[in-house]
């Protein structure tokens, strides 16, 4: 948009209006109206930080357009500075990244026939802390490093542990469940908080949202997103 062309009213009635469409299209609430679509939209974090802000702007914009009197003509004019702001919040919102953005993306997973070794290689190597396990080309569940640890400690006889013919089977099957989900690689942050927060309503703490392809369990994961990356996220940043 050329800014030029534009009063700041006009601009900032712009950028109210498509902050609106974006709550319309990303939060699910029985009423449309602004101020219930960011209420009903505060378990996404973008919205959160922005949620004081703009109940403000829907107080300044209803003083805007209903005094108004004829086209064109508004009562005040909006300081550049907030109109600069709500043109940024407009267009964080309206254009959400991919979850793929903030997931890790260097997935290293296993199948069940592996040996516990190669795992064990892969802490050494990666730091990670979970590993995607497959089976029968279907993701069964994840494999944490804490699991192992604890397995290794109930099987240690002195300070050696034989892991040779140690697979991975044999030691998931002590691991206890880490709920998951999967989401398609086009998934925006919006998609897996939404996601995030079904399984919270259900009751169930989810572990993580594997990005594959197209959200199957059977495909290649491209991406892990936990509840942590997504409290990671500064919106605040320019």
């Amino acid at each position: 948009m050329n800014t030029t062309t534009y009063s700041q009213s006009e601009r900032y009635e712009v950028a109210f209006n498509q902050i609106h469409e974006a709550l319309k299209k990303q939060v699910k609430s029985r009423s449309d109206k602004f101020t219930s679509l960011v209420h009903a939209g505060r378990h996404h974090r973008v919205i959160s930080t922005y949620q004081d802000e703009l109940f403000q702007y829907a107080k300044l914009r209803n003083a805007l357009v209903h005094e108004k009197t004829e086209l064109g003509y508004y009562i005040a004019e909006p300081h550049r500075d907030v109109v600069e702001r709500i043109e940024k919040i407009a267009r964080v919102l309206t254009s959400p990244n991919y979850a793929l953005t903030i997931a890790t993306k260097a997935i290293i997973f296993f199948q069940m026939e592996d040996s516990i070794e190669d795992v064990i290689n892969g802490i050494r190597t990666y730091n990670y802390s979970q590993y995607p396990i497959f089976q029968d080309g279907e993701c069964v569940g994840l494999l944490t490093a804490k699991s192992i640890v604890k397995w290794l400690a109930e099987r240690m006889m002195g300070s050696i542990v034989d892991l040779s013919h140690v697979k991975i089977k044999d030691v998931f099957q002590h691991e206890k469940e880490h709920p998951l989900a999967f989401a398609a690689k086009s998934s925006t942050i919006f998609d897996v908080e939404e996601l995030f927060e079904r399984y919270h309503q259900r009751k169930v703490d989810l572990e993580a949202i594997i990005l594959t392809e197209n959200g199957r369990k059977n495909e290649e994961p491209l991406g892990i997103v936990t509840a942590w990356d997504l409290i990671e996220i500064d919106y605040t940043a320019d």
